[in-house]
C-alpha cells in the first residue's frame, strides 16, 4: 500500500477516495439520525427526574418500543450526557467514535503497515475510508451507538496480553462487560486460554462496577437485574432483518411463531464448541488478535439480538483476515484466495444486502440473503486463519518486540 511512486500521486489519490467515501456517507438513505443515542439521551434524563430508567421507551421503525437495556453502570456512565443539549450529545457521540476508529485502526493495521513498510499516512487513510464504509461502523455512528468504545475496551486487554503487558490486562474487559453484557464472553476466552489473572481482574472488574451501580442506584440495580433483563420485549423484535444472529436465523424461519429456545440452545453449544476449540489453538499459536477476533464473531452467533451496528465485532477477524492475505511468506495461490475472500467479506459487510429482504425473508433466496452477515460470521468463525497471521497487535513494547503468546504464559 506504498500507493503512487510519487507524494503527489498519493496525495491526489487519497483525496479522491476520502472525496467519494464522504459523499457516499453523506448521501447514503439508511441514516439512523441517532436512534440508539435518542434513548440513552431520553432514558438517563427521565431516570434523573422520575428515579425509573427502565420504563423509558421509544417507537422504533420495526413497530417495537425501545427502552434502555443496558445494566445500570451503563447508565451511570451516561449521566454527563444531562449536562448538555441534544446537539452536544451528537457531537460528544460522533467524537468519541471518531477517536475510538482511529485507535482501533492504530491497534490492528499499525503493526502491519509497519511489517510491509508501507507509507504510513497513505496505508492509514486508504484503511480509514475502507473502515468508514462497513455497514456496522456507519450504523454505529449514525444510531449513536457505543459498540466502538467497548471494542476499544476489550482491544486495550488484547493489546496488553500481546505486548508482554499481561499482569495489567481484564481492566478493559471488565468494564465492557459492566456496560453491557456481550462483552462478557470476553471473560470467558481468557479463562478457557488461561489467562487466569486477566480473568480474575476481568471479573472482578465487571462485579465491582456492577456494585458500585447497585449501591448508587440499588432500585434501578434491582429493576434490571430482576425484570427488565429478562423481559424479551424491551429487545426489539427477534425476526427483524437487522438481527443477524443465530437466533434471528430461527426467528424468520418460523416468522410469526416464537423460535425453538431447543434448537437455539442447540446451536449456541455448538458455536461454544467451535470456538472454544479454535480460540486454544490460537493461543497455542501465539496469535492473540485471533483469539478476541473469534470471539466477537462468537459473541455476534450466540447473542439472542445481534443488530448489524453490533458486527463491529467482525472487525479484529477482518483485520486478521487482511493480513493473512499479506503475508509475504505465505503460498501465492493461498495469498490470492485469502486477499479475495477478504474483499469479499468487506464489500457484502459494506453493501447493506440483508436488507433486500426487510419485508420478505421467505423462500431459499430469503433464506440465503437475509442471513448474509450469519454465514459470514459462521465463516470466519470456522476458517479463519490462525497460524498464518502474526500475533502483534499493537506498539512492541519499549526495549524490545512484542512477546508470543502461548497456553503456558502470563497465567
Amino acid at each position: 500500500m506504498s500507493g503512487p511512486a510519487t507524494p503527489r500521486g498519493r496525495l491526489l489519490l487519497a483525496s479522491g477516495l476520502t472525496a467519494a467515501v464522504a459523499l457516499f456517507l453523506v448521501t447514503v438513505p439508511l441514516h439512523r439520525h441517532w436512534f440508539d443515542l435518542n434513548v440513552y439521551y431520553g432514558a438517563v434524563g427521565h431516570w434523573l427526574r422520575d428515579g425509573r430508567i427502565y420504563e423509558f421507551t421509544t417507537p422504533g421503525a420495526d413497530g417495537a418500543d425501545y427502552g434502555f437495556t443496558y445494566p445500570p453502570f451503563a447508565a451511570l456512565c451516561m449521566l454527563p450526557m444531562t449536562l448538555v443539549s441534544w446537539p452536544g450529545a451528537v457531537t460528544i457521540s460522533t467524537a468519541l467514535n471518531v477517536a475510538a476508529s482511529a485507535i482501533v485502526l492504530g491497534w490492528l493495521i499499525g503493526p502491519l503497515v509497519r511489517r510491509q513498510g508501507w507509507i504510513p499516512w497513505f496505508a492509514f487513510t486508504v484503511a480509514a475510508c475502507l473502515f468508514a464504509l462497513l455497514e456496522p461502523v456507519r450504523d454505529t455512528f449514525s444510531f449513536g451507538q457505543v459498540n466502538l468504545l467497548l471494542l476499544v475496551l476489550v482491544l486495550f486487554d488484547a493489546w496488553l496480553l500481546s505486548s508482554g503487558r499481561g499482569r495489567f490486562a481484564g481492566y478493559g474487559t471488565g468494564l465492557a462487560a459492566a456496560i453491557k453484557l456481550t462483552p462478557a464472553i470476553f471473560i470467558v476466552y481468557l479463562a478457557v486460554t488461561r489467562r487466569w489473572r486477566a480473568a480474575a481482574t476481568a471479573a472482578g472488574t465487571a462485579v465491582a462496577a456492577t456494585l458500585l451501580a447497585a449501591w448508587v442506584a440499588p432500585g434501578a440495580s434491582r429493576e434490571y437485574w430482576t425484570e427488565a433483563l429478562w423481559d424479551t420485549d424491551r429487545i426489539g423484535v427477534l425476526a427483524y432483518v437487522s438481527n443477524q444472529s443465530w437466533e434471528g436465523v430461527l426467528a424468520r424461519l418460523v416468522e410469526p411463531l416464537e423460535p425453538s429456545g431447543v434448537l437455539w440452545g442447540l446451536g449456541v453449544l455448538a458455536v461454544l464448541a467451535v470456538w472454544a476449540h479454535r480460540v486454544r489453538g490460537a493461543a497455542a499459536a501465539g496469535n492473540e488478535t485471533a483469539g478476541f477476533a473469534l470471539t466477537g464473531v462468537a459473541a455476534c452467533l450466540i447473542s439472542p439480538i445481534t443488530w448489524v451496528h453490533h458486527l463491529v465485532w467482525l472487525i479484529p477477524a477482518l483485520a486478521v483476515l487482511a493480513e493473512s492475505a499479506l503475508r509475504p511468506d505465505a503460498p501465492p495461490a493461498r495469498r490470492r484466495t485469502r486477499l479475495r475472500t477478504a474483499a469479499v467479506v468487506h464489500v457484502l459487510l459494506c453493501s447493506s444486502l440483508v436488507w433486500l429482504w426487510r419485508f420478505d425473508s421467505t423462500g431459499v433466496g430469503g433464506f440465503l440473503g437475509s442471513n448474509a452477515y450469519v454465514w459470514i460470521c459462521l465463516g470466519l468463525l470456522i476458517a479463519l486463519p490462525l497460524r498464518d497471521t502474526l500475533p502483534e497487535t499493537g506498539p512492541a513494547p519499549a526495549g524490545g518486540t512484542a512477546r508470543r503468546m502461548t497456553g503456558q504464559t502470563e497465567r
